[in-house]
């Protein structure tokens, strides 16, 4: 399918919407994007045709539901290009896919023993593994980003040594857009015989993901971050590792046999499947990565870069605003302050001009701090936005800064 974004916003109801009487201008999608009509229509056919639980019910609904639930994971499979769709674990989100990881992790730990994560984590990515040193004894070591929000690449590749046991990077930052050259972090971690664990709640929208050619051990990632919906990711691992990786919770699916006195636990994916499954929301992942598939990918990158490129010049033009993250490469993301309010103050005042843009330190507060910022209003550009709409964000700027000032 053509890129063609006049096309694509008709696609997606929402944006149509009116605030206050002005045209909604979404720049949030960071956050969480939009969805198409498609995905919506797939969890209310789920609900009105199929509504079942899968894989043991003996009659023609579970039949369908699991269907349906089952191809959305070979959906996930082809499109991270899995070697095999055991490796693909459904999850309520990226936060739960690593938790998972870090879970198990703070079982294999000793005392002595180190992880390495890096100055711009998400705190998902960041917290977790955190907790899981403090449980073990082991040692939580940070990799340094430049004033400019990008990783120091030398400085990371002098921490990894023979006691580094995991790396967890995200493979672009939420709250600056920067994107980290993960396949050559992972090169380095392999050299050190680490696993590696990459957060792609923000990369796996923004470019083509091949688990296999980056060759790191775990992916995460979430529905709501690629136009599908809440509630709902994967965890993809590699499948050595997974079939004798410590479980995450315990109780229906997960299991192959029960007594009184102890259990076994079934073959992957479900190992990691504990209860009922967020069955709607895998459908509708399946039915926005559909979508997303047909899409001319270099096309909507290409649209993404000049939407960012025309919104830092304006940002540049604009007195008074500094943007924060000045990375060689990154996604549509602008963070940035102003010489007037708090960005929280920035953020209400632009709602009321039907701007819609988050602000705070966007579960990156370790980031802020080494950044010398309390936090930052960010504006991030999906593949529906426009040109237009960036002329309405720094109109509404303007007027704001009046106000505040």
């Amino acid at each position: 399918m053509s890129f063609d974004v006049k096309v694509i916003r008709k696609e997606f109801p929402i944006l149509s919407t009116e605030i206050d009487g002005k045209p909604l201008v979404y720049l949030d999608n960071a956050a969480t994007t939009q969805k198409p009509q498609c995905v919506i229509d797939s969890l209310v056919d789920y609900y009105t045709t199929c509504n079942s639980n899968v894989h043991r019910g003996a009659h023609r609904l579970a039949d369908e539901a699991t269907k349906r639930f089952e191809h959305a994971r070979d959906v996930v499979t082809k499109f991270v290009n899995a070697s095999s769709r055991e490796e693909v674990i459904w999850t309520s989100g990226t936060t739960e896919s690593i938790n998972i990881v870090a879970n198990g992790l703070s079982q294999l730990l000793q005392e002595g023993d180190e992880v390495v994560v890096s100055e711009m984590e998400h705190h998902a990515n960041l917290v977790t593994w955190q907790q899981a040193c403090k449980a073990s004894g082991a040692n939580l070591r940070i990799a340094p980003v430049n004033d400019a929000g990008e990783l120091r690449v030398d400085l990371f590749n002098e921490m990894l040594n023979s006691k580094t046991k995991l790396v967890a990077l995200p493979h672009i930052s939420n709250a600056l857009g920067t994107i980290n050259p993960i396949k050559e972090l992972i090169k380095t971690a392999r050299a050190h015989d680490a696993w590696v664990l990459i957060d792609g709640a923000q990369g796996i929208a923004h470019s083509p993901v091949d688990v296999q050619q980056l060759d790191c051990d775990f992916y995460a990632f979430s529905a709501h971050k690629l136009f599908g919906p809440t509630g709902v990711g994967v965890l993809w691992g590699r499948k050595s590792l997974l079939e004798k990786w410590p479980l995450w919770q315990t109780g229906g699916e997960m299991i192959s046999e029960v007594s009184y006195q102890d259990a076994k636990w079934n073959d992957l994916p479900y190992r990691f499947e504990a209860g009922t499954p967020n069955i709607a929301g895998v459908i509708g992942m399946g039915t926005a990565i559909e979508w997303f598939s047909q899409l001319d990918m270099p096309a909507l990158q290409a649209h993404e870069r000049e939407l960012l490129s025309y919104a830092e010049k304006q940002a540049a033009a604009l007195e008074g605003l500094t943007v924060i993250g000045a990375a060689s490469e990154k996604i549509g993301v602008l963070s940035f302050i102003m010489d007037v309010g708090h960005p929280a103050d920035v953020g209400f005042l632009l709602d009321r001009q039907g701007v819609a843009i988050r602000t705070g330190h966007h579960c990156a507060e370790p980031l802020m701090k080494r950044l010398q910022v309390p936090g930052t209003a960010r504006a991030s550009f999906s593949i529906y936005n426009t040109f237009e709409e960036i002329d309405v964000l720094f109109e509404a700027l303007k007027k704001a800064k009046n106000m505040l000032a």
